[in-house]
């Protein structure tokens, strides 16, 4: 992984420092334009460095990228820890998120199927995917990937002056 994967013109590689600007770009998009994230505040590139330390090229926590043939980001994925508790280390939430002139094209499949590949050998007994609903688009790419629904937090979040259900969603690893 650590050279980068391509397919069909797209590279898929750990995320580095230097991606910090394109993923903040991206994730400020869905955060100020939808409820996709229930965070309020847009992201500096400085606050997110801190983020981007909890990832790692091996282990259970990583961050990928994918890029086309001139290096600019299509999307990213990561596996975070679910829960603090050390009960819960088996276990990973997924964040995906596309560049908004990347989705349909197949971006969130490959980095999927990528942190699939890149976990397989991981002590990583099963993922976890939250998302806020309604989004067709997600709740396909998830269920095309092996998720399945395992229960809704009903008006969990209040976003854009209004109340939003969270799908959550479960797939076993590897």
């Amino acid at each position: 992984m650590i050279g980068g994967m391509t397919t069909d013109g797209v590279t898929v590689r750990a995320a580095q420092a230097a991606d910090l600007p394109a993923l903040t770009d991206i994730y400020n998009h869905y955060l100020d334009t939808t409820a996709i994230t229930f965070d309020l505040e847009p992201y500096t590139v400085e606050t997110r460095g801190e983020w981007l330390g909890h990832y790692h090229e091996a282990g259970r926590h990583r961050l990928l990228v994918a890029t086309d043939e001139t290096g600019k980001i299509l999307g990213y994925i990561s596996s975070s820890p679910y829960r603090p508790k050390l009960a819960y280390e088996t276990s990973v939430e997924i964040s995906i998120y596309c560049h908004p002139a990347a989705t349909g094209r197949g971006v969130g499949t490959l980095l999927y199927q990528h942190l699939f590949d890149a976990l397989r050998d991981e002590d990583v007994h099963r993922a976890y995917a939250a998302i806020t609903v309604p989004n067709e688009a997600s709740v396909g790419l998830h269920k095309k990937m092996g998720f399945t629904e395992v229960g809704v937090f009903r008006e969990v979040g209040r976003k854009h002056g209004r109340y939003w259900d969270v799908l959550w969603l479960a797939r076993p690893l590897p």
